[in-house]
């Protein structure tokens, strides 16, 4: 069963293991849990589920957001954010939702599955749904067009995929 999973302060190795086999940055989405040691995943943890609570925005960036784990039964395949509003910074180089699949499970379809459960998870949540992706990350476009998404325009090295 493939479900996505909130994250919570007490996640534990198998989590901390997946996020080293997800390189740092690709395709301009973030880890920032690779290379750092288990005490610094475990704070890190805090501030990620502290940030889905915050309100309001910091350097027209920082939003509140919340992070989801991508399970394929008990194993982590990959995990994703949803930004609960966008600004205009956002709306030009972010957009609401991310995602990583960690690379031993790539071109398995869970490409496809997280990014379809992360939509349902924002229109739960009210939020605006906006994917960017780069120019040439042809997986992750084709995951956004399949879960329903419709390109609104391509600029700047992106593509604009709403839903």
């Amino acid at each position: 069963m493939i479900y996505l999973k909130k994250l919570t302060v007490s996640d534990g190795e198998d989590i901390y293991e997946m996020m080293q086999e997800i390189p740092a940055e690709e395709n301009g989405f973030k880890n920032p849990v690779y290379g750092k040691n288990y005490d610094g995943y475990l704070e890190w943890l805090k501030k990620a589920a502290e940030g889905a609570e915050r309100v309001g925005i910091v350097d027209g960036w920082k939003v509140p957001e919340t992070l989801f784990w991508l399970y394929d039964g008990l194993r982590p395949i990959g995990f994703g954010k949803i930004r609960h509003l966008l600004t205009d910074a956002l709306r030009a180089a972010g957009g609401s939702i991310g995602y990583a699949i960690r690379p031993s499970e790539r071109k398995k379809g869970y490409g496809n599955k997280i990014v379809e459960l992360l939509v349902t998870e924002a229109r739960k949540m009210g939020a605006e749904i906006l994917l960017t992706v780069h120019n040439g990350n042809e997986a992750s476009l084709k995951a956004a067009l399949n879960a329903g998404g419709r390109i609104a325009k391509t600029e700047s090295g992106r593509y604009y995929i709403e839903f």
